[in-house]
């Protein structure tokens, strides 16, 4: 698959992880859910190119201030949804991505989302185009990488009229290996209906 030549990563198939039904936002299903997410993702945050995406890109923001970073959450929100938009687009379009992507089709519908963020919270790699650019002053950034290594926040579980589906957006915190310092976060979109 062109996906795992990417980043070298074997794709797990996807197995609920727990063949029980459980009430939606019940502690037993944060903890479905988060098992799901440390058996099939946390395995890719190791691997070389999305660790070199992130710390490309924290070379490129390190010196942003607040007003900056405002600046180009603006600039993405403007972009999101027409015909020109080169932010939206580099994030979207890119070998992490691409790997993204392919992950959500390789496991079964339960997978919605995925995005990685870099140390300020901007985007960095995504499946799909997110309403903002920066995620820093949200949960999924605040409760993972500012907490520290191995940090994983589970949300809420959410119905969406929609779609008709429950979901919940799990993060964690992105590690270097090298240095073993935080450097971005990932957060995912799962299907709680699929894994209760």
């Amino acid at each position: 698959m062109a996906a795992c030549t990417c980043l070298g990563v074997s794709l797990f198939s996807a197995a609920p992880a727990s063949a029980t039904s459980v009430a939606l936002n019940s502690p037993e299903a944060k903890v479905v859910l988060q098992t799901y997410f440390e058996e099939t993702i946390l395995p890719w945050l190791s691997e070389p190119t999305l660790l070199g995406a992130i710390r490309k890109q924290n070379e490129t923001t390190a010196g942003l201030s607040e007003a900056d970073v405002l600046e180009l959450d603006k600039t993405w929100r403007a972009q999101v949804g027409t015909e020109d938009q080169p932010m939206v687009d580099q994030v979207i379009h890119n070998n992490v991505s691409d790997f993204f992507v392919h992950s959500i089709a390789d496991n079964g519908g339960i997978i919605t989302e995925i995005f990685i963020m870099d140390a300020k919270g901007l985007n960095v790699a995504a499946s799909m185009p997110t309403s903002d650019y920066w995620q820093g002053d949200e949960a999924k950034f605040q409760q993972t990488f500012s907490v520290g290594v191995d940090a994983i926040h589970v949300g809420d579980i959410e119905f969406d009229a929609s779609t008709g589906v429950s979901q919940s957006q799990i993060s964690a915190t992105i590690t270097d290996p090298a240095t073993g310092a935080p450097i971005g976060a990932i957060t995912v979109g799962l299907i709680a209906d699929i894994l209760m």
